[in-house]
C-alpha cells in the first residue's frame, strides 16, 4: 500500500489537501513538519510528528525536520487559551540543539542518499528578513479577513484574554516557512496535527500567490485518551523522550499501562507492526484481555524505538522487579524516582538507622516494623524458611540485620510468605 493507505488504516490522517496522495504517487516528494522548541527534549505528543516522518521516508520520499527557532520566539497560539511565555535566545538555543540530536536518532540522515532527511531551522532565513520587508513582500498576499477566518484565531478573539499582534502573525511567519523550503528545497508537501490545519493552508496559500505554485498538505488526528484525560500526561507530569527527564522504567509503564480500548488504536498509531500482526493482537487480546497482550508488545515496540533495546529489557526486569531473582542489582541501578514508582502501594516501615548500626536481630527487626504482629509470629516464619531480605531467604533466628543490608544505604526489601512485600527505610 502506498503512503497514504498506510496512514489512513493505521487511524493517522484526518485532513488533506486535494492532489496531495497523486503527488506522492507521482515522484519522491520533499516533505515538512516542524517542531516547537520548547523544551530541550520533545515529549510523547512529538511522537505522532516524528512517525510521520519516518513513515514518509520508508516510503521514498525525503523528510525535513523544522525546529522553528524563530517561531519559538513567537509561540502557536492554536486554539490555546492564553499566550505562552516567549523564550530568550539562549535558551532557544540551547533547545533546538538538544531537539536536533533527537531527531537525528530517528531518521536516516545519510547525505549520500537521494531520500536522506535534513534538519532546518526557520531562524536562519528570518534572522535577515526585516519587519518591513516581511509585511511588504509576504503581508500583502494574505487579507486579515483570511486570517481572522481561521478557527484558532476566532477561539481566541472570542475568548476572555484576547490575541496580541505578535500571535496573530504566527500563521503568516509559519506560512512563509512552507513558501521559504517551497522555493529552497522544493519542498511540495507540509504534515502536521490537525491543529496545525489552518497555518498549513496559509502556506499553500502564499505559495499559490507569491510564485503560483502548487502545494500540498495533510494532518493527523491530535491523539486523545478514551477517558477524556490528556495524551502524555500523568500523575508525575510530562511524558519525555529524554531518558534523563522520563527513564525508561516509567517510560515502559506509561505504555504497559494503557486502557484496553486505547491500546488497540495506540498499537496502530505508535508502533510499524504489519496489519496482518496488529489484527492477530487485538484478537488475541480480546480473547483474554487479562494478559495484556497488547499493553506489553506496545511498551516493548515504543520503548525500543525511542530508548533501545537494553533500555527496554532493563525496563521489563524493573516492572517484575518484585518476581525477579535479581531484584538486588535492579534495586541498585532504579533511580529514587523509579524505586518509588516500582513499590508503589507496597507498604514501606521505617526502623532507625542507629538501630541497623549496632546490628539488629531478625525477629526483633520483624516484629518492631510490623512486618508480623509480634516476635513469635516473626519466629515461627523464619524458623519455617518463610522470610527473605533483598531476596535472599533468611536461614535462621540467629540472622542480624545490618547496614551492610541497605540498598542505596537507605532501603532493605522483606519478604514474607510468598507475595507480601516490605520496603523498609532506615531513617
Amino acid at each position: 500500500m502506498n503512503l497514504i493507505e498506510e496512514l489512513r488504516w493505521r487511524g493517522m490522517l484526518q485532513d488533506m489537501m486535494p492532489g496531495t496522495e497523486e503527488q506522492l504517487q507521482k515522484e519522491m516528494t520533499t516533505a515538512y513538519i516542524g517542531f516547537d522548541p520548547t523544551a530541550e527534549s520533545l515529549h510523547i505528543g512529538s511522537l505522532v510528528p516524528i512517525l510521520l516522518l519516518v513513515h514518509l521516508q520508508k516510503a521514498g520520499h525525503k523528510p525535513l525536520a523544522l525546529v522553528g527557532g524563530a517561531t519559538g520566539m513567537v509561540g502557536d497560539p492554536s486554539f490555546k487559551a492564553e499566550e505562552r511565555k516567549m523564550l530568550d535566545d539562549e535558551t532557544l538555543r540551547r533547545n533546538v540543539e538538544g531537539i536536533r540530536k533527537q531527531l537525528e536518532r530517528f531518521l536516516d540522515f545519510d547525505p549520500a542518499k537521494p531520500h536522506a532527511a535534513e534538519m532546518v531551522n526557520n531562524y536562519d532565513w528570518f534572522q535577515h528578513i526585516s519587519f518591513l520587508d516581511f509585511i511588504r513582500d509576504t503581508g500583502k498576499h494574505i487579507t486579515v479577513n483570511y486570517m481572522m477566518a481561521k478557527d484558532s484565531v476566532k477561539k481566541r478573539i472570542e475568548g476572555d484574554n484576547g490575541m496580541s499582534f505578535t500571535e496573530f502573525t504566527y500563521q503568516l511567519i509559519q506560512g512563509y516557512d512552507f513558501f521559504h523550503l517551497y522555493t529552497a528545497k522544493n519542498c511540495k508537501l507540509q504534515m502536521g496535527g490537525s491543529d496545525q490545519w489552518g497555518n498549513i493552508v496559509t502556506g499553500t496559500e502564499l505559495i499559490r500567490r507569491k510564485v503560483q505554485g502548487q502545494a500540498f498538505a495533510f494532518t493527523c488526528p491530535l491523539i486523545k485518551k478514551a477517558d477524556g484525560t490528556k495524551f502524555g500526561k500523568t500523575e508525575q507530569g510530562t511524558v519525555w523522550l529524554d531518558p534523563k527527564r522520563t527513564s525508561p522504567y516509567a517510560f515502559y509503564q506509561f505504555w504497559f499501562r494503557t486502557s484496553d480500548v486505547d491500546a488497540e488504536s495506540y498499537i496502530k498509531i505508535f508502533t510499524f507492526l504489519e496489519k496482518a500482526e496488529i489484527d492477530a493482537l487485538i484478537e488475541e487480546h480480546r480473547q483474554d484481555t487479562g494478559k495484556r497482550v497488547l499493553q506489553k508488545r506496545l511498551a516493548q515496540e515504543v520503548t525500543t524505538f525511542i530508548h533501545g533495546e537494553e533500555a527496554y529489557k532493563f525496563a521489563v526486569e524493573a516492572s517484575s522487579i518484585l518476581f525477579n531473582k535479581n531484584t538486588a542489582e535492579i534495586l541498585l541501578a532504579l533511580s529514587e524516582d523509579d524505586l518509588m514508582d516500582v513499590m508503589e502501594g507496597i507498604p514501606q516501615p521505617e526502623v532507625p538507622k542507629t538501630d541497623l548500626e549496632a546490628g539488629k536481630d531478625i525477629v526483633s527487626f520483624l516484629a518492631e516494623t510490623g512486618i508480623f504482629s509480634s516476635k513469635g509470629e516473626a519466629r515461627k516464619m523464619v524458623q519455617g524458611g518463610g522470610v527473605s531480605i533483598n531476596k535472599t531467604k533468611v536461614s535462621g533466628v540467629d540472622a542480624l540485620i545490618n547496614t551492610s543490608l541497605l540498598l542505596r544505604d537507605k532501603y532493605i526489601l522483606v519478604q514474607r510468605g510468598k507475595e507480601n512485600y516490605f520496603l523498609v527505610k532506615a531513617v
